[in-house]
């Protein structure tokens, strides 16, 4: 099965800080809680199309 690359974007900044592998089957965007370089804490980083 085939997977494709997504960018992660900060909820609060906007900075595109991660790209991360998925399934292409997924419904739902993922959201992860990574460090963002920009605001210097953690923050939910959603999936980008």
């Amino acid at each position: 099965m085939a997977q494709r690359k997504v960018g992660l974007e900060c909820t609060k900044c906007g900075a595109r800080n991660y790209t991360v592998t998925v399934k292409p089957t997924r419904e739902q965007r993922l959201e992860l809680k990574k460090f963002c370089k920009h605001c210097g804490e953690y923050t939910v980083h959603r999936e980008t199309r």
